[in-house]
């Protein structure tokens, strides 16, 4: 469902700000509760729903807001349960966000954070999308309603497209409304934020709210990072892993970093060993992750040999080392591949 530009769109807000927003009507702050029961509880989609609410109320509320939603436009499954969405908004733009299947049948839910992203990391293929714009905190949150109706999320990863830290305002509002008592109820140890490297909005994130960090490596050497992730030029490896070290952790918390494996580039037990120093007096966890290649990509996986040989140099130091496997590699799983793939097919309709 779309709002028009003369309605405030209620999903925007935080309790905080939603409970502002009905001050102003003269209402009490109890109803902000009622009203995000009946959004992220109970799945309504229209005010009408809300039955404990009086008539004269509801009918307030459908002429000063709406409720949003976001139609998926296209669905694949892969064979090993991991599920992709397409979803189209109001605009006419698309995100994905991705249903990942882990043991124990808890699912993870990856959700994206812009419409492109501006980082321009060479081996990603929302970087070769450039940024369109940010979601805003309903288009994010969205991404949960609509995963939910395919049944429960138990962990949230800002993984998808995007560069979280980069649209921070609306991704710290959307925390604040997945961790709401009253909203969907998240625990912060469920969520999880990942930055290329963003130093200031790490800081600021870490003042802002408490949520788990991954930080998306990828190099250890700023040699190989400038030309991996141009944001190293900004703030390279030392400002990044000292930001690291400074980052707000609970008693039994640690950083995760992502450290894609690409065949002959940062693979080598050279390389292993330059990431052991790095993460020295840092409590992490890294995530190994072959690279999923795409087409026309200049990227490879390493062999698994190497991938093992990698993880096995970590764990022999004490650091945990976590291979992560490589989910939906049948349906263009990786970020950027679905939308990339039904618009280069609709181009190619429009030429015909």
């Amino acid at each position: 469902m779309a709002c028009d530009d003369t309605r405030v769109d209620i999903k925007n807000f935080d309790l905080e700000q939603l409970t502002a927003f009905l001050g102003g009507m003269g209402k009490e702050s109890f109803r902000a509760r009622q009203i995000f029961a009946w959004l992220y509880r109970k799945g309504a989609d229209s005010f009408s729903q809300m039955t404990d609410l009086s008539k004269a109320f509801r009918e307030e509320l459908e002429r000063r807001a709406c409720i949003s939603s976001l139609p998926v436009e296209t669905a694949e499954v892969s064979g090993d349960g991991t599920c992709k969405y397409l979803l189209r908004l109001q605009d006419g733009q698309t995100v994905e966000s991705v249903r990942i299947p882990m043991e124990g049948g808890r699912d993870t839910l990856c959700i994206s954070s812009q419409v492109g992203c501006a980082m321009q990391c060479r081996f990603c293929l929302t970087g070769s999308f450039g940024l369109t714009r940010n979601l805003s905190s309903s288009e994010i949150v969205n991404q949960v309603c609509a995963a939910l109706k395919d049944g429960p999320i138990h962990n949230i990863v800002f993984m998808g497209m995007g560069e979280p830290l980069h649209n921070l305002d609306n991704v710290v509002t959307a925390l604040k409304i997945l961790f709401a008592r009253e909203g969907f109820d998240y625990s912060p140890r469920k969520i999880t934020v990942s930055t290329c490297g963003l130093v200031p909005e790490m800081k600021e994130l870490g003042r802002r709210i408490r949520v788990n960090l991954a930080v998306s490596l990828n190099a250890t050497t700023d040699e190989l990072r400038h030309r991996l992730m141009p944001v190293n030029q900004r703030y390279p490896l030392e400002q990044l892993m000292a930001a690291c070290r400074e980052f707000p952790l609970p008693p039994r918390g640690r950083i995760t970093f992502e450290y894609i494996l690409m065949e002959g580039l940062n693979d080598s037990q050279a390389d292993a060993k330059r990431l052991v120093k790095l993460l020295h007096g840092i409590k992490a966890k890294v995530n190994l992750i072959p690279f999923n290649a795409y087409e026309d990509s200049p990227f490879k996986p390493p062999e698994e040999k190497i991938v093992r040989a990698f993880q096995t140099y970590l764990l022999d130091r004490d650091i945990v080392a976590i291979r992560r496997a490589s989910k939906g590699a049948d349906i263009s799983a990786a970020c950027g591949q679905l939308k990339g793939r039904l618009e280069q097919q609709k181009e190619a309709a429009n030429q015909d």
